[in-house]
């Protein structure tokens, strides 16, 4: 302990130094004009004041929006193999067909199931087939539906550059949404509201909306509403969907503008041959079940791309090319709840956070200070550069400071100390034991050093824990707990004992002032 390698010295230097570098973006007020990769601590949307949506998954329309698919393909089934058939219809989580053959309706029964994976057919005494999913493919229906929207809810919010936005699920079919800073969430709300779903449909040119009204309507068609209130028939299989769409931008043509479109290689090449064999036919492009165009083909477009026209803005053009970038949702989403939170309220959060800290931290350099003399002098030291390192690794990390992370530091300013009080009293008992002031001093060190990781490894795993399990505020309290037990370790032992070998080796005391 009597002396230390200079690489040893140098590196617990660079290590202080760092952290003091990143800590230091904290205390600026100019913030902005910091670069991307010197940031202070994100503040939590409890600390800055923003939003908090509560969003529904309508999982339940997405499941009749599969059984109707499935009763396309189930009438489709039974006419390719001329099955004769009563009342073929499509419920909220199952589609019924009666057959009244036996053979043919096992027959049906066994390609009915090759419609979906999961799919089970249920025959009733009547001659009635029931087509439903599976318990067991319903509920991973389920959770693929959340598990999407969520996704495509990040990717919205993320094309918006709202800073560390909160997105987790909440329950089987909630989804919760914070949005740190932003006070007025009218406008993500409505983008959040839009599911996006955009697909090309050739339009029926044999029937007519009035025609299909009087019920002159093919099975292969269904009628579809148009922005304009103009009506459509249109085909119900689309030419294209958009699952096969990889970008869309705005632009301008002719001076208005537009929104411009880019498939990938198997949706360019149904593009390009629906629009080959159909040259003169109105092709319709359906958004969110609503024609927004319907142009009509003047030649093949077989390049995978195309412009979509229609009554744009310069901000709907944006906002619809923001939607088809980030893709469809799965499912509607209804917003169940909405608090805003004030940024006076956070500022308040803030005040009073740092007011607690302070404390805290008075009270435990008085109590060192009272107890061990000088050395508790030192540990002041170490608690001010362990805070430093506290917030420049949360800085480095990107870390959300919420209220309960600011309740972590706080309680890491209490622990700080605890490793150098069993250093010191360790240190006290060699005394009276009779060894040097040196000899002491370095027992001290390195007897109570598996005490020390004793203590803070069994603080650790809970903070892991919490993590793990927990979510939103518990995580931010998880995270500054762990930072803080990391830096509190490194600051009690290393940084503590580099002050204590400097003091000893320029004073050489003959007595320890603890």
């Amino acid at each position: 302990m009597y002396k230390l390698s200079k690489s040893r010295v140098m590196i617990i230097a660079a290590i202080c130094a760092l952290g003091i570098f990143f800590a230091i973006p904290n205390m600026v007020s100019n913030k902005e004009a910091l670069p991307s990769w010197w940031q202070p601590v994100n503040l939590g949307l409890d600390l800055q004041g923003g939003s908090n949506l509560l969003l529904e998954v309508k999982i339940d329309d997405v499941i009749k929006e599969r059984m109707s698919s499935i009763e396309d393909s189930a009438r489709q089934i039974l006419r390719e193999n001329r099955i004769r058939y009563q009342n073929l219809n499509v419920g909220t989580d199952s589609v019924k067909v009666k057959i009244d053959n036996l053979n043919a309706r096992n027959k049906a029964a066994n390609l009915f199931k090759g419609i979906d994976s999961g799919i089970e057919v249920i025959e009733d005494q009547d001659g009635t087939l029931t087509i439903k999913y599976s318990d067991v493919e319903l509920n991973k229906l389920k959770m693929r539906v959340v598990e999407q929207s969520i996704e495509i809810v990040r990717r919205r919010i993320d094309e918006l550059g709202t800073k560390e936005p909160v997105i987790q699920s909440q329950g089987s079919d909630r989804i919760v949404v914070q949005l740190p800073g932003l006070q007025n969430p009218e406008y993500v709300k409505t983008l959040l509201g839009k599911t996006a779903k955009m697909s090309f449909h050739m339009v029926d040119s044999r029937s007519t909306a009035a025609d299909a009204r009087r019920g002159k309507l093919a099975a292969t068609s269904r009628l579809v509403q148009g922005t304009m209130g103009e009506t459509y028939v249109v085909s119900r299989k689309p030419v294209v969907s958009g699952e096969n769409l990889v970008d869309a931008q705005p632009s301008f043509q002719d001076g208005q503008p537009v929104v411009s479109f880019k498939f990938n290689s198997l949706g360019g090449k149904k593009f390009g041959e629906a629009t080959r064999d159909n040259i003169g036919e109105r092709l319709a492009i359906v958004l969110d079940n609503e024609v927004i165009s319907a142009p009509t083909i003047q030649s093949a477009i077989m390049g995978g791309s195309g412009v979509i026209t229609g009554n744009f803005t310069v901000k709907s053009a944006n906002d619809l090319a923001l939607l088809l970038r980030s893709g469809a949702l799965p499912a509607p989403l209804e917003v169940l709840e909405e608090r805003t939170i004030g940024a006076g309220l956070g500022a308040d959060s803030i005040r009073e956070g740092i007011v607690a800290s302070i404390i805290g931290l008075i009270a435990v350099v008085v109590f060192m200070v009272a107890a061990y003399g000088l050395f508790g002098v030192f540990t002041t030291i170490t608690v001010f550069m362990n805070l430093f390192l506290m917030l420049g690794v949360l800085s480095f990390m990107g870390a959300t400071l919420t209220l309960p992370g600011i309740a972590g530091i706080i309680l890491t300013i209490g622990m700080a100390v605890d490793a150098n009080v069993l250093i010191f009293e360790r240190m006290r008992e060699e005394v009276k034991a009779g060894r040097s002031t040196r000899d002491a001093a370095d027992a001290g060190f390195t007897e109570a050093w598996a005490t020390i990781v004793d203590s803070n490894l069994t603080t650790l795993v809970a903070a892991f824990v919490l993590f793990y399990f927990g979510s939103g505020p518990v995580r931010g309290f998880a995270v500054t707990l762990a930072v803080g037990i990391a830096t509190s370790m490194f600051t009690s032992v290393t940084v503590t004992r580099l002050i204590i070998t400097w003091w000893l080796n320029k004073y050489k005391p003959t007595k320890l002032p603890i």
